[in-house]
């Protein structure tokens, strides 16, 4: 928030340099709220509303009726109010001519505050005056600098509770900060990490400002010892702290693993500006707790779908790493497309449910030793639709995505492929990225019916199989990205 002005900016417009004269030799000792005023001399309508133009934080006018004609001031408030939309500047209209502007009729015509006659206006009066002006404009700013502040701090929750990854949080959170108040240096937001010979390490995890360059550091020794000391009392209290020229915010997740954000040093905060800081604080508190309550949620369902995916692949003696695997391949073969973020996480967990209709397969056809006759074929090939059947009764968007892609990871790019012999781009890419997925993890996995192919081997299958059975794309993912495909085998092994 910028801090408040040194002074009250009074214009006295009127046509009559006297009175100029007279309202400053009156008013040249006046403070209010510890602040002295500052005059403004306009001596027509027209110069007048040039400096409410130039000047629209001018608390008080004292305005003459008649000046460049008998209605001028009359017509210059309907200009303030309307064309300049200035609510707040407190009109004290003045006249030494009651008859030209009845006051009965101008208090209910025109939005002014005040009517003086200027035989009345005596010393005192006039002093009187301008504390009940000032004080009302003072309370009205206030007013509208909470509303506005609010509406900040609403903004900036709405964008920091729209955060999914806890990655971005901390960097949401910096940027929502600097929007709200702003921040001189920046700010740090540091992860702490515990263990039992040592104590706490402040690991700097987000930074912005000044602070960018000590990214991954350890808080003790990249920050100043002032700054350390701040965070280990937030640390030791479990409370956010608040000081003059600093302060640090404490968060504690549902897994109890705590954080801090500092924001300080030479960084004054408004009486308003600590207000808006500590709303903002309890709702980035909630936001982070949602935040991995949803992690939580999420993970959850994710070892639910390597269970259920692993118990079908258990059926037919394969492993719940494979299907753990599958999916890992599709999230990395579908970045490599250059796919939405969202769509590629929604993979992962979708892509290992690809084979779950095998659950309807019979023991005796699912895990012979063997080829299949054309009848045991014919059955085994149902396990595409029988998944999508399964899956697709769900209104979720992963469950949707694994029922589109159990019912065609069977697709051949060439149209050879079941259950609908699809060709080409008519294969839904889910599809297409899980065929890849899974054949080149399945022919290095060792199986009832067969030993594991070595890495040369797979990787002269994928190739010649390109345009035939797999989309070509993605087998030009999989051979750009053929390293790191192989490392998550050795990451996930069976």
């Amino acid at each position: 928030m910028r801090e408040a002005a040194a002074t009250w900016k009074v214009l006295i417009a009127d046509d009559e340099p006297e009175v100029h004269d007279v309202t400053r030799l009156v008013l040249g000792n006046f403070r209010f709220a510890d602040r002295p005023l500052e005059f403004l001399s306009a001596y027509s309508a027209a110069q007048a509303r040039q400096l409410l133009v130039d000047h629209p934080d001018i608390a008080v006018v004292l305005l003459d009726v008649v000046m460049e004609s008998e209605q001028a001031g009359l017509t210059l408030v309907r200009t303030i109010r309307e064309e300049l939309g200035n609510a707040f500047v407190r009109i004290v209209l003045r006249t030494g001519q009651a008859g030209q502007a009845p006051e009965q009729e101008v208090v209910a015509t025109y939005d002014i505050n005040d009517y003086k006659d200027k035989t009345e206006l005596t010393a005192s009066r006039l002093t009187t005056t301008l504390y009940a002006a000032l004080r009302a404009y003072r309370d009205m700013r206030a007013i509208e600098a909470h509303k506005v502040g609010l509406e900040n701090v609403i903004r900036s929750s709405a964008r920091i509770f729209a955060q999914h990854d806890t990655r971005e949080f901390a960097n949401a959170v910096l940027e929502q900060l600097t929007a709200l108040v702003g921040l001189e240096r920046g700010a740090l937001y540091c992860t702490v990490d515990r263990d039992g010979t040592s104590g706490e390490h402040f690991h700097i995890a987000a930074t912005s400002g000044d602070y960018r360059r000590l990214q991954h550091d350890d808080a003790a020794t990249a920050l100043p010892p002032a700054i350390v000391n701040a965070m280990r009392d937030a640390y030791r209290d479990k409370s956010h702290h608040f000081d003059r020229d600093h302060y640090v915010l404490h968060f504690t997740d549902s897994q109890q693993a705590e954080s801090l954000l500092f924001v300080g040093e030479a960084w004054n905060l408004s009486a308003l500006d600590f207000k808006l800081i500590e709303l903002f604080c309890t709702n980035v508190s909630i936001a982070f707790d949602n935040l991995h309550l949803h992690e939580e949620l999420l993970t959850s369902q994710q070892e639910m779908v390597y269970l259920l995916a692993g118990a079908a692949e258990t059926r037919s003696q394969e492993t719940a790493r494979h299907v753990h695997r599958v999916g890992c391949l599709a999230q990395l073969f579908g970045r490599a497309l250059g796919l939405p973020h969202k769509y590629c996480e929604l993979l992962r967990h979708a892509a290992p449910l690809h084979d779950i209709g095998k659950i309807g397969i019979p023991d005796t056809i699912l895990n012979k030793r063997g080829a299949h006759t054309s009848e045991e074929a014919a059955i085994m090939r149902t396990h595409a639709a029988l998944g999508a059947q399964l899956l697709g009764q769900s209104r979720q968007p992963v469950l949707q995505l694994a029922a589109e892609i159990a019912a065609s990871h069977h697709e051949n790019w060439d149209g050879s492929g079941y259950p609908h012999g699809l060709v080409g781009p008519a294969i839904p890419l889910g599809g297409r990225i899980t065929m890849v997925a899974d054949v080149f993890d399945a022919l290095g996995s060792e199986r009832c019916y067969k030993q594991a192919w070595e890495p040369a081997r797979i990787r002269g299958y994928m190739l010649e199989q390109r345009g035939k059975k797999f989309a070509p794309d993605v087998v030009d993912c999989l051979m750009d990205h053929w390293d790191a495909a192989l490392a998550l085998r050795r990451e996930l092994p069976d």
